[in-house]
C-alpha cells in the first residue's frame, strides 16, 4: 500500500532529472563548450529518459495519495488542478524522452525546435511542482493534524 508520504519523496526525482537533462541538452544545442557537445547530449538524454520514467512513479504515488484525501472544496479544486497539470506535463515530456531515447542517437546534437519544445514541457513540469507545493503549504494537504499541532505520534 502506498501511503501519501511516498509522493513528496518521489516527485523530486523527475524534477531534478528532467531539469538537469534539459540544461545539458540546451548546452549541447548551443555547443558550449564545443568539444563536450556529444557528452552533454548523452547525459541530457539519459537524464531526460530516466526523468520520464520517474514521472510515472510520481503520477502513480500522487494519484494514490489523492484517493485517500478528504478535503474541502478549495483544496479539492487545487488538487484537481495539480493532477491535470501533472498529466499534461507527463504527456509533454514522454514523447520528447521517447524521441530522444529511441528516435535518434543519444550523442546527436538536439535541434533548436526540440530544445524549445523541451523547455515548454519543463515549464509545465515546474508549474506542476509549484502547484503541488501550494497544496501542501497553502492548503496543508497531506499534513497530519498532529503535525500542525506540534505533536508527533
Amino acid at each position: 500500500m502506498l501511503t501519501p508520504g511516498w509522493h513528496p519523496l518521489v516527485v523530486h526525482f523527475p524534477l531534478a532529472l528532467i531539469v538537469t537533462g534539459v540544461i545539458c541538452l540546451t548546452l549541447a544545442w548551443a555547443r558550449v563548450p564545443p568539444r563536450h557537445t556529444a557528452t552533454l547530449a548523452v547525459v541530457g538524454t539519459w537524464n531526460l529518459c530516466l526523468g520520464a520514467v520517474a514521472l510515472f512513479a510520481a503520477l502513480g504515488t500522487g494519484l494514490a495519495a489523492a484517493g485517500d484525501l478528504h478535503v474541502g472544496a478549495a483544496a479539492h479544486a487545487a488538487i484537481t488542478a495539480h493532477v491535470k497539470s501533472a498529466i499534461l506535463s507527463t504527456l509533454l515530456v514522454l514523447p520528447a524522452a521517447m524521441w530522444r531515447g529511441f528516435g535518434i542517437p543519444p550523442e546527436a546534437r538536439p535541434s533548436a525546435l526540440f530544445t524549445l519544445l523541451l523547455w515548454l514541457a519543463t515549464a509545465s513540469l515546474v508549474v506542476t511542482g509549484y502547484r503541488g507545493g501550494q497544496n501542501v503549504y497553502r492548503y496543508a494537504i497531506g499534513v497530519a493534524a498532529t503535525d500542525l499541532a506540534g505533536e508527533h505520534p
